[in-house]
């Protein structure tokens, strides 16, 4: 094995892997990513993790992966240990390695005054050439219950916790409304973030493991909410939070204006060969997508490669810094500008700009501009934020306008057969042991937090899993939220 350098942070720059050139990527739906890695520089890479005595880049990760250690292994070429590492914590780290926004790399004590270690490229790495040398196989249990299980939703949350409980021997059938499994994975994450095959190569893994999976079954439609509590021994909800926030603003009903998910889920499925109900093309158009978050850059890359005159995507807040505030030091989630790939791809970003009105200037029932007030913002005595217009009534060319200004919660209607307790921001209520209101039925990821990250929605699946279990038979050998796992830890 190789020998580590103890300041390999002092010998080797952060490389992380790379992209594709943005004129090449927008001409097709491929991932941005670079098809490539080159082995020595992961290598050169996890050397410069520091084997901090406290490891902060765990503790910024919500799942408490054991980072240090599977930077340690892939130095030392042991990619298999590595993923096995990674796989103790963590059951889809392609989805959290293409698509966390890598908290852990902003919590990483190098990030403190020097360029954070590339965490989330070992991490791609690590389970890319676990698929390639074949390492991922399925794991069956070794013994069943005679326990029936209901997981209703197949997002990370979802898909986690029916991994979890069918390895503890429950018999896990998993609902979900779509025609794929997948959740927003499948349809609400461009092909060009985040190939589907990804996704298609784990649930063939759960099918063989024991996992039955019945997509098109709408809950409360197809299957009464009802058979959840009387039908399976314990259920566990997990829809995410897909009701979007809208704007009710004059000229929202002019056809041209969309909510993201409309968008990217009608696009997604063009991708992917489906048919597709009064698609929503970009080609040729000005294109205004309102919210600055990683939806609305999703949204503005998708309208790229439909072949978009031009993109524009509005914040109404301000830009963030380009280096850290003073009430904002680490180790906390810095409040930093980040150039998305989709300003790379070339989309114009308008901050500190109220959107008030969407406009018909030809008379023919379609958006053609959008009105707004370029605005400053303030803060008074009391630390309240105010807001002064500046410019008002400014006009941006809008053939297209796509609402992406985030997610309320989940959407509870399949469910109200059960009465369910939902909290007042419309996500479900659930007890200290995850469980709703109605005995045996539990819930995680975004239907109980609201709108967060992958990477969360994996924890809280794990995390119902291992709550079921004890439900089920007073007692669970899963794993604890951020449980370090049996094993010895890798010796240095």
């Amino acid at each position: 094995m190789a020998e580590r350098h103890p300041g390999g942070y002092r010998v080797h720059g952060r490389v992380p892997i790379g992209k594709r050139d943005p004129e090449e990527r927008t001409g097709d739906y491929d991932e941005v990513w670079a098809p490539e890695w080159d082995e020595a520089h992961l290598k050169e890479q996890g050397e410069r993790c520091m084997d901090c005595g406290t490891p902060t880049c765990m503790g910024g990760c919500p799942i408490g992966n054991i980072i240090p250690d599977w930077n340690d292994l892939v130095h030392r070429d042991d990619w298999k240990r590595a993923l096995e590492r990674l796989h103790a914590t963590n059951n889809f780290p392609e989805f959290t390695g293409y698509n966390c926004p890598a908290p852990c790399e902003n919590s990483c004590t190098l990030a403190k005054n020097d360029d954070p270690v590339t965490i989330k490229s070992i991490e791609r790495a690590i389970v890319d050439r676990g698929w390639e040398e074949g390492w991922i196989e399925p794991e069956p249990p070794d013994a069943r219950t005679d326990h029936e299980v209901a997981v209703v939703g197949s997002g990370p949350a979802g898909l986690s916790a029916a991994q979890q409980l069918n390895r503890a021997g429950h018999h896990v059938t998993v609902f979900e409304r779509d025609d794929e499994i997948g959740g927003l994975m499948r349809y609400g994450i461009p092909d060009a973030k985040f190939a589907k095959g990804r996704i298609d190569r784990r649930v063939e893994q759960l099918r063989a493991e024991g996992i039955s999976f019945e997509p098109s079954t709408e809950i409360g439609t197809d299957l009464p909410a009802t058979d959840l509590d009387e039908q399976f021994d314990a259920s566990c909800i997990a829809v995410g939070a897909q009701d979007p926030f809208d704007l009710d603003l004059q000229g929202r009903e002019l056809e041209g204006v969309h909510v993201a998910m409309d968008y990217l889920t009608r696009a997604n499925r063009a991708v992917a060969d489906k048919p597709v109900d009064d698609p929503i093309d970009a080609d040729g158009k000005s294109v205004v997508v309102l919210g600055g978050g990683d939806t609305g850059a999703d949204c503005c890359a998708t309208a790229h490669r439909q072949g978009a005159e031009q993109v524009v995507q509005i914040e109404l807040l301000p830009r963030p810094a380009d280096e850290r505030p003073p009430d904002n030091p680490w180790p906390e989630q810095p409040q930093t500008y980040r150039k998305t790939y989709a300003v790379e791809e070339g989309a114009a970003q308008e901050f500190s700009v109220d959107t008030k009105a969407f406009e018909d200037t030809n008379g023919d029932g379609r958006v053609d501009q959008l009105r707004a007030d370029r605005v400053e913002w303030e803060t008074d005595a009391s630390g309240d934020h105010e807001k002064l217009v500046i410019e008002p009534d400014l006009t941006i060319a809008a053939d297209l306008v796509i609402i992406a200004v985030g997610f309320s919660g989940p959407q509870t209607g399949p469910f109200d057969a059960l009465d369910l307790e939902t909290s007042g921001q419309g996500t479900f209520v659930v007890d200290d042991d995850m469980m709703t209101s109605v005995d045996g039925v539990f819930a995680a990821g975004d239907a109980v937090s609201g709108p967060s990250l992958i990477v969360w929605a994996i924890g809280s699946g794990r995390d119902a899993a291992r709550q079921i279990d004890q439900y089920l038979t007073g007692d669970s050998d899963l794993p604890a939220s951020l449980e370090t796992p049996n094993d010895p830890l890798v010796s240095r």
